[in-house]
């Protein structure tokens, strides 16, 4: 059986290594790219009796320390092995890029709805909506108060001063991938860095947390069945986590970003402020100075978002949606600054 060909896969080496790491598989008949991924490459593959979900590295530009498919792959396997937190189970890692060009991992496929766009409403009632933003709130809790140590992520990062690392880390790659100057994110660091908190709390960061890296079920009862893209996790402050969450969270009457879950705008789901109550609820955390991480989930994003807009540039990029990425990164300097008021 002839395969379609998809951008990034080679399929004579890819079935190759696929004969050793799924030897119970069978023949693959079919893969594709999954709509949706704006940084890694996710693809599904089938075979006659089961599917499994492909991992990889984007086509090009790729910056240090950014995509490591290896660390993607470890904190996997250990919260599955762990429980407490809905993930698809790995199967398998590769690092020779004689197969791909790239690292790459394969892990269970897990059915579910993706909820970003208001039509990924329609079928979902209020009370579900309700009922799903719950649960996610619970699986962020479930991130941040995991015993690291005891399921073997301890060393997993240096929570120590992780937020400086991460200012000055997103800032290397803003001066990495900018494509314009912007007085505005020059202001936004000196802000950022003169207020940095003092002693913050420790745990397991996912690093990109929002509704639509989350696959939901609806049925028997609103459930989030697995969280996925882990390529940015560590050990750090969980309050950035959940200041990225809120950034990407909308809500109505307000300019929606290019990206993120447009779909909580609607009605049904929780305001922000609401969701913040149910997390600290959960996780007992004092939340008092969120929005400085608030302010810094939208310098992140805006320097995510520059990279992604400088691969379109270049014509490397894969799916649609892309023209209009380059767009939100100044609405999003302008939130921060509106946040630290």
């Amino acid at each position: 059986m002839s395969l379609e060909p998809v951008p990034g896969l080679d399929f004579p080496r890819l079935t190759r290594w696929l004969a050793d790491a799924l030897p119970d598989a069978g023949a693959l008949t079919g893969a594709k790219l999954i709509a949706g991924g704006r940084s890694n490459l996710t693809y599904r593959l089938d075979f006659a009796d089961k599917s499994v979900a492909l991992r990889r590295q984007p086509l090009g530009h790729v910056l240090p320390t950014a995509h490591d498919m290896v660390r993607e792959h470890k904190v996997l396997s250990a919260l599955t092995a762990a429980g407490g937190v809905p993930v698809p189970a790995p199967l398998g890692l590769c690092t020779d890029k004689e197969v791909l060009g790239a690292d790459f991992y394969v892990m269970e496929w897990v059915d579910g709805l993706i909820l970003r766009v208001p039509e990924d409403a329609r079928d979902v009632a209020p009370e579900q909506r309700a009922a799903v933003s719950d649960r996610l709130a619970e699986a962020l809790a479930a991130i941040h108060t995991l015993d690291v140590d005891k399921a073997g992520l301890g060393d997993f990062g240096r929570p120590e001063g992780y937020m400086a690392r991460q200012l000055k880390r997103w800032g290397q790659q803003w001066e990495r991938s900018k494509t314009r100057e912007l007085p505005s994110y020059d202001r936004l660091v000196e802000r950022l860095a003169a207020g940095l908190p003092d002693n913050p709390r420790s745990g397991l960061v996912h690093g990109d947390f929002r509704l639509d890296n989350a696959l939901v079920r609806l049925t028997p009862e609103p459930a989030v069945a697995a969280v996925v893209d882990w390529e940015m996790s560590t050990l750090g402050d969980p309050l950035a986590d959940l200041g990225l969450t809120l950034v990407y969270w909308a809500e109505a009457d307000e300019a929606q970003l290019p990206v993120g879950s447009t779909i909580t705008a609607e009605p049904g789901f929780p305001t922000r402020a609401q969701f913040t109550e149910k997390y600290a609820s959960l996780t007992g955390f004092d939340v008092s100075d969120l929005d400085y991480y608030v302010a810094f989930g939208c310098f992140k994003l805006a320097v995510i978002l520059e990279g992604i807009h400088a691969r379109f540039v270049k014509g490397q990029t894969v799916g649609e949606g892309f023209d209009q990425i380059g767009a939100g990164v100044p609405v999003l300097l302008d939130r921060a600054h509106e946040v630290l008021g």
